[in-house]
């Protein structure tokens, strides 16, 4: 496997060799101080060019950065459907030796635009001198945000309402709807629920990354077990297990969260957990939910 040292030099020599090319960036878990140091960590790299065309005509031109595993240009597919407002021009490479370059071609005019988005970067390379310092120190986007009363009344809101739908699928045996629905809005909400949790308790001043990937060195032993436990299989008991755990590692974090921003606490639990668990129970020939 290329090292770090390699692969930066054959990223620079491509952008020192191309007139073309008038400003390199990178940025992502490489120049994130916060980010944990693996194998997996991707190259995401920023070319500033005065000519996307001369690039994207004939795209061969990325075999310079060796052989590859696989490749996406996600600004060319209509599964999942390209955004035609971006500016950009991405190839997402896997290489044979396991190394990743995510490189993303920008017209060097969006350049300063670019540079406002919320995410660290370092400045590899400005042949025009653009940019003032080569480090940019910006807010992590993944930080734990304080809420507002209304944020948090809408996070238990969409939480109760939602799970509902999980139910209905669930008796309708419509498993994957099931499973789309809970681990998509649902499991959003719980993630929200529990970043605030996590807010309270280191000043707002950490952050739980993509997905919530840090959240475990956040939080108890027996909370995480607790969130572990929401996770099911395809087994239709488990799911509705699954969905009960949910509910109660919910409402204890909304108490807790309420409590510590003196929030007022909406009384959802009761009357929505006791409809969820007569829908579990009811027969599958029934013709009205209640009788």
């Amino acid at each position: 496997m290329r090292n770090e040292e390699e692969m930066m030099k054959l990223i620079l020599t491509k952008a020192t060799q191309s007139e073309n090319i008038r400003l390199v960036e990178i940025n992502g878990s490489r120049v994130n101080s916060q980010a944990k140091k693996d194998p997996f960590q991707d190259y995401d790299i920023v070319y500033y060019v005065e000519d996307m065309q001369s690039f994207t005509k004939d795209h061969s031109w990325v075999d310079c950065f060796g052989e590859r595993i696989l490749m996406q240009m996600p600004d060319q597919m209509v599964i999942p459907p390209a955004d035609k407002t971006r500016q950009s021009f991405s190839y997402l490479m896997l290489f044979t030796d396991g190394n990743r370059i995510d490189l993303t071609l920008t017209p060097v005019k969006f350049a300063e635009e670019a540079l406002q988005s919320s995410e660290p970067r370092e400045i590899l390379l400005d042949k025009d001198n653009r940019i003032k310092t080569t480090i940019t120190t910006i807010e992590n986007p993944y930080s734990i945000s304080r809420p507002i009363q209304k944020a948090f009344l809408d996070c238990s809101n969409e939480f109760w309402w939602v799970s509902t739908y999980i139910a209905k699928a669930l008796w309708r045996e419509e498993l994957t709807l099931a499973k789309y629905i809970m681990e998509g809005p649902v499991r959003d909400m719980l993630l929200t629920m529990v970043n605030w949790y996590i807010g309270i308790q280191t000043d707002f001043k950490a952050s739980t990354g993509k997905g919530g990937k840090n959240i475990q060195q956040y939080i108890e032993s027996d909370v995480w077990d607790r969130l572990v436990f929401t996770y099911p299989d395809g087994n239709y008991k488990n799911i509705w297990e699954a969905l009960f755990n949910m509910c109660n590692l919910f409402e204890e974090l909304s108490v807790n969260v309420s409590q510590k921003l003196n929030f007022d606490m909406p009384d959802y639990r009761n009357s929505v957990f006791s409809y969820l668990k007569h829908i579990e129970k009811l027969p599958k020939n029934s013709e009205h939910i209640y009788q």
